[in-house]
C-alpha cells in the first residue's frame, strides 16, 4: 500500500505534500505578518505571548523554536533567556526564515538561524531547556516524528510547547467555517495575491489531530504529563508537554 497523507482535504504522497506545503510557504512569506493580523484580529500575537509565559523560561536557559517562520516566538524567548541565554529559531523554508531574519535584524536581534527538518533535528540528545513550534504542526507531514525529535532534543525537567490551530467550541463550528472558507481566502487573494494558499491553509486545519488526539500523540511520542490550554473557544490550543 502506498503512503499517503493530507495536504488540506486531498491524499498525496509524503514527498508530494513536502512540496506542496514549501511552495505554499514559498508563496506568502512575504506578507505572513501582515496576513496573520488580519486574519485573527491580531490575536495571534496575545496567543504568542500567552505561550512564551506558559513555558516559564527564565534567564540562561536554551530554546529550540521550530516551524518559526518570521521569529515571532524567537523574539519573545530572546526577552526572556537574556544575554546568557540562548534562542535558536529554526524552519524548513527558506523564504520564511529569510523574512524572520530580516526582521530580527531590524529590531537588534541577532542569534543562531537554521534552516532543517522538524522530522530530523540536527541537534544533540538532551539540548534544550525548552522546544516550542506555534502553527506549525499541522503542516509537518509525520508529526510523530517531530513530536518524538521535540523530546529527544529536551532536557530533563524541560517543556514543549505546542500552539495549533484545533477543535472550535461546536455551536461556533458554522461561523467558523464560513469564516475560514469564504473569507480568508478572499484576503489572501486581495493582499497575498494567493487564494489557494490560504484555502490550504483553513483545510490543514479541519485535518490536523484535535486536542484530545494531540495530547495522546504527545504521549505516545514519551512526554510524562500533557496539560492544554484552549484559546478562543478551542480555535487554537496550547499543549503543554513536560519531560522529567
Amino acid at each position: 500500500m502506498t503512503d499517503k497523507t493530507h495536504f488540506g482535504f486531498a491524499e498525496v504522497p509524503p514527498d508530494e505534500k513536502t512540496r506542496r506545503v514549501r511552495g505554499v510557504f514559498d508563496s506568502v512569506a512575504n506578507r505572513y505578518d501582515v496576513m496573520n493580523d488580519l486574519m485573527s484580529g491580531g490575536l495571534h500575537r496575545l496567543w504568542k505571548r500567552f505561550a512564551v509565559e506558559s513555558a516559564a523560561v527564565r534567564a540562561g536557559m536554551s530554546v529550540l523554536d521550530l516551524a518559526g517562520g518570521t521569529g515571532d516566538l524567537a523574539r519573545l524567548f530572546a526577552d526572556k533567556v537574556g544575554a546568557t541565554g540562548e534562542v535558536v529559531l529554526t524552519d524548513i523554508n527558506g523564504a520564511m526564515l529569510a523574512a524572520g531574519r530580516d526582521k530580527l535584524l531590524n529590531s537588534g536581534r541577532v542569534f543562531p538561524i537554521v534552516q532543517c527538518d522538524a522530522e530530523k533535528l540536527p541537534f544533540a540528545d538532551r539540548r534544550f531547556d525548552r522546544v516550542s513550534i506555534a502553527f506549525g504542526l499541522r503542516n509537518v507531514t509525520h508529526k510523530e516524528a517531530a513530536l518524538a525529535e521535540m523530546r529527544r532534543v529536551l532536557k530533563p525537567g524541560g517543556v514543549a510547547a505546542v500552539l495549533e490551530f484545533s477543535k472550535i467550541w461546536q455551536p461556533l463550528a458554522p461561523a467558523y467555517d464560513w469564516y475560514s472558507f469564504n473569507v480568508i481566502p478572499r484576503i489572501g487573494k486581495l493582499v497575498a495575491g494567493d487564494d489557494a494558499s490560504y484555502r490550504y491553509l483553513a483545510e490543514s486545519i479541519r485535518m490536523h489531530p484535535d486536542q484530545a488526539t494531540l495530547t495522546q500523540m504527545m504521549v505516545a511520542a514519551g512526554f510524562d504529563d500533557v496539560t492544554v490550554h484552549n484559546l478562543a473557544a478551542g480555535v487554537v490550543a496550547l499543549h503543554m508537554a513536560y519531560v522529567h
